[in-house]
């Protein structure tokens, strides 16, 4: 699956990590690519301390936002929609 960028005036900005993922290898692709927490919650409007805690695995992301957050870090796959 081909990660999904947007361009911002920085540079291209992911928006979100490729499925699946686990909290490590999350945290190391973030170091690897350059992508910073902050500026993930930030385009995709979660709360960096969800990202983190996620990341940390205090999380599991079972509702609201830190599911939305697990989506974005690969934690989980995006739901599928039967419309």
């Amino acid at each position: 699956m081909k990660p999904r960028y947007r361009w911002t005036p920085r540079g291209p900005v992911l928006k979100a990590l490729p499925y699946p993922q686990t909290p490590e290898t999350a945290r190391q692709w973030l170091v690897a690519h350059g992508v910073t927490v902050t500026d993930l919650a930030r385009l995709n409007q979660v709360p960096r301390s969800t990202l983190v805690d996620l990341l940390r695995g205090q999380n599991k992301g079972r509702y609201g936002q830190a599911h939305r957050g697990a989506i974005v870090l690969g934690l989980k796959p995006e739901p599928a929609t039967n419309h």
